[in-house]
C-alpha cells in the first residue's frame, strides 16, 4: 500500500506544470469509503475512487487497513496520506484516518472528533460549538458516500464516523484554528475536494470566518494586518483580543469585499510601508508577485507635501518604497501619513456602502508606527 493518490483525472499541461493535490475532505471521503466498504463486505478497495462535487473522479491507494471489535461494536478503518501536490499545505503528507461502524437505525450519518481533529468551540463558524471541526461540504462528500454504498449493498446507512489525523494538534498550532475557538486539532476542509498550487482559496476562506467568529462574539473592532510585526504593533496600540486579529496577508481586497457584505463597526489594517503603498494606490492584492509599488507616483506624492525638485527626482530613481520613505523622513516629509491617509480612502472605497470605520497603522520593518490615518469609530468601538 502507498500514501501517494493514483490520480487518473488529472492531467497537466507540461511536464512543469504544478501538480494539483487533494484536500483533507476529499480524502476524508475516501476512507470513509473504504472503510464502509470494508465494514459491508470484509475487504477493502484500494486504490478507493470517490466522486467529488463537481464530478472528477480520482482514485487513492490506502495507508491503512484495519478492522476490529470493541465494545460498542465492529469498526473498520481506512487511513490516506494527503498529497496537498505542489502547494505549500501545512497539512501535506499528513494521514486522514476514517474509522466506520454502524449505528442505531434512524441515526443517519453521525460525526465523531478522533485524536487530531479539532473541536468547534465558537459560534460564528458553519457549525455550531460543540461539533467535530469537520466541515459541511466535506460532511456532505461522505454522506452521500455512505448512502451509495448502503444502496448498493441494502444496508441501512446509519452510521458513525470518527476522523482522526496523527499529529493534527501540532499541525494545527501553524493554522488559524487556535484563534477561530478550534481547539484539540485541525480542521477537515474542502468545497471542491481538490487543492490548487499556490491558490488563495484557503487563506481567504480563513479570513472570512475569522470575520463570522469577531461578529459572532460581539466583537466591534477587528484589525486586519499584513504580517506578524504589523500585527503585534496594532494588537499593543488598541489592545485588541487575539479573537480580533484577522490574519489577512496580502489579501487586503478578499477581507474588505468581505466586510461589505459581513460589517462590523470598526477596522484597522496595518502594515508595512511598501504593502500600504500598493493599497494606497489602489491594488487589493499586495504580494509582490502580483502587484508592484509605482514609485514615480510616490515621487508625485513627495510634491504634494512640498517636496524639494531634487528630492522629487531622487524619489523617481529609488530602488525600493523603503528607500523613497527614508528620503521623506530625512526632509521631515510625513509621507507615511500621506500613504496612510490614501490607503484609507481606497480601502473606504472598497468597503462602501457598509458603515465600516476604518484607519490605517504603517509600522517599519522594527515594529515601529511610523505613519497613521485615523477615523472617527462608530458608537461601541473605542477610539
Amino acid at each position: 500500500m502507498s500514501g501517494t493518490p493514483d490520480v487518473a483525472s488529472e492531467s497537466a499541461s507540461s511536464a512543469s506544470a504544478l501538480r494539483r493535490g487533494w484536500t483533507t475532505g476529499a480524502c476524508a471521503t475516501a476512507g470513509v469509503r473504504a472503510a464502509y466498504q470494508a465494514l459491508l463486505t470484509g475487504s477493502f478497495p484500494d486504490p478507493v475512487t470517490i466522486t467529488l462535487p463537481k464530478g472528477e473522479q480520482p482514485s487513492f491507494a490506502l495507508a491503512i487497513e484495519r478492522r476490529g471489535t470493541d465494545a460498542r461494536g465492529a469498526w473498520a478503518e481506512a487511513g490516506i496520506v494527503k498529497d496537498a501536490g505542489d502547494d505549500p499545505d501545512v497539512t501535506h503528507q499528513a494521514m486522514i484516518l476514517a474509522r466506520v461502524r454502524h449505528a442505531a437505525a434512524g441515526q443517519g450519518v453521525q460525526f465523531r472528533a478522533g485524536a487530531g481533529v479539532g473541536t468547534i468551540t465558537r459560534a460564528g463558524l458553519p457549525l455550531p460549538p460543540g461539533e467535530p471541526a469537520i466541515n459541511p461540504v466535506p460532511r456532505q462528500m461522505m454522506t452521500d458516500t455512505v448512502r451509495a454504498l448502503a444502496a448498493q449493498h441494502g444496508a441501512g446507512g446509519d452510521v458513525e464516523i470518527e476522523i482522526s489525523v496523527p499529529g493534527g494538534a501540532e499541525l494545527a498550532k501553524q493554522t488559524w484554528n487556535p484563534r477561530l475557538g478550534i481547539l484539540g486539532g485541525i480542521s477537515i476542509l474542502g468545497t471542491t475536494g481538490i487543492v490548487v498550487p499556490f491558490s488563495c482559496s484557503a487563506w481567504i476562506h480563513s479570513i472570512h470566518r475569522g470575520v463570522d467568529v469577531a461578529r459572532a462574539a460581539g466583537l466591534a473592532h477587528v484589525a486586519g494586518c499584513t504580517g506578524s510585526t504589523s500585527e503585534a504593533a496594532v494588537q499593543a496600540l488598541h489592545g485588541l483580543p487575539d479573537l480580533a486579529l484577522l490574519d489577512m496577508g496580502d489579501f487586503a481586497g478578499a477581507l474588505l469585499k468581505y466586510l461589505r457584505q459581513h460589517p462590523v463597526a470598526r477596522l484597522t489594517i496595518g502594515g508595512g510601508f511598501a504593502k500600504l503603498v500598493k493599497l494606497a494606490q489602489g491594488q487589493m492584492d499586495l504580494h509582490s508577485g502580483r502587484s508592484q509599488v509605482d514609485k514615480a507616483v510616490l515621487a508625485q506624492w513627495l510634491g504634494e507635501l512640498g517636496a524639494a525638485p531634487d528630492l522629487i527626482a531622487q524619489a523617481s530613481d529609488a530602488n525600493t518604497a523603503l528607500e523613497v520613505l527614508t528620503l521623506a523622513q530625512a526632509a521631515q516629509l510625513p509621507l507615511a501619513d500621506l500613504v496612510a491617509a490614501k490607503a484609507r480612502t481606497a480601502a473606504l472605497a472598497i468597503v462602501a456602502p457598509a458603515a465600516v470605520a476604518i484607519d490605517i497603522v504603517v509600522v517599519d520593518r522594527a515594529g515601529l508606527i511610523v505613519g497613521r490615518a485615523n477615523s472617527e469609530a462608530p458608537d461601541g468601538a473605542a477610539a
